[in-house]
């Protein structure tokens, strides 16, 4: 783990600090001078005059960069800039070029983990997508640790398998929500978790959270378990349920079954838990399906079932 203000530190400081002590010394500054302007000590400027301290050739080649050494340097020496006006002004260049700029690249090249999340990742933005993402993630993570660790969840696994699911704020598509990919089974009384939470690998139940959400339900998170009445009855207690057309396409069945809840007023319209659920058809198993706000939060409720 690597995080840019190393990379500023490691790489962008030093290189900016031997261009700008190389554009000082060029203008008649003598070490002890060029010390004091960078607030630096004098054996750091004699490294950085006889090449001790490696630059990094892109920050180099930075056209903002060399304008920036530039005028900060003829600012310096003519006494029209401070070193805090200094300052001030390469932490501004700093700031651009960590987003989605120089710095940017040269984290990504540091962390690749950043380019395979295939989100911009705004560093200073606490709601930046890659954020939100990696929320998602955990919520998952923390889902599926309930659920396997509680005794009993196996025999809730339906026949075609269960998942835990979770999707972004502002989700359209399958992509936009992370599940397990394949689905929870029942091995010998143990849910098995065949890998990793992953954005777009759970066309079944991110199918049924989308048209939820499409029509108003504001939950983010989901997990399917085994139909039974009891169950639906159990979860009634504290959850507005609401049934769907299992011989209809899932998500036209879906939106048109929690709308037609939500037009006639019921439990659901002020809730942030939804139940859902199908009683079956000639070759389609019954399933219920928990809504809530976080996945983490449906495995709980799920949990209190065992």
């Amino acid at each position: 783990m690597r995080f840019i203000e190393e990379v500023v530190v490691d790489e962008f400081l030093p290189t900016v600090r031997s261009m700008l002590a190389e554009d000082l010394r060029e203008r008649g500054f003598t070490q002890h001078e060029v010390a004091d302007a960078l607030g630096i000590s004098q054996s750091a400027v004699s490294k950085y005059a006889h090449g001790d301290v490696a630059r990094h050739d892109r920050i180099v080649a930075d056209e903002r960069v060399r304008e920036l050494v530039e005028r900060v340097g003829e600012g310096l020496a003519t006494g029209e800039m401070t070193p805090v006006a200094a300052l001030a002004e390469i932490e501004v260049l700093i700031r651009r070029l960590e987003e989605g700029d120089l710095l940017a690249d040269l984290h990504e090249e540091a962390m690749p983990a950043l380019a395979d999340a295939e989100v911009e990742f705004a560093v200073h933005d606490p709601d930046s997508g890659l954020r939100e993402r990696e929320r998602v993630l955990s919520s998952v993570r923390r889902g599926l640790r309930t659920l396997t660790n509680a005794s009993g969840f196996a025999g809730l696994i339906p026949n075609v398998g269960a998942n835990v699911a979770e999707c972004l704020d502002d989700a359209r598509t399958v992509d936009d929500v992370a599940a397990v990919p394949g689905r929870l089974v029942d091995v010998k009384g143990r849910a098995m978790v065949p890998g990793e939470p992953e954005f777009g690998v759970s066309e079944h139940v991110a199918t049924v959270l989308l048209a939820a959400r499409e029509a108003g339900a504001t939950a983010r998170g989901a997990v399917n378990v085994r139909y039974a009445p009891g169950t639906v009855e159990a979860l009634a207690t504290d959850h507005p349920t609401v049934e769907f057309d299992p011989e209809r396409p899932t998500r036209e069945a879906v939106v048109d079954a929690v709308a037609d809840a939500e037009r006639s007023g019921g439990d659901s319209a002020d809730s942030d838990t939804l139940v859902l659920y199908q009683t079956g058809a000639v070759g389609v198993e019954p399933i219920v399906y928990v809504l809530a706000p976080t996945a983490a939060d449906a495995a709980r409720i799920v949990r209190g079932l065992v």
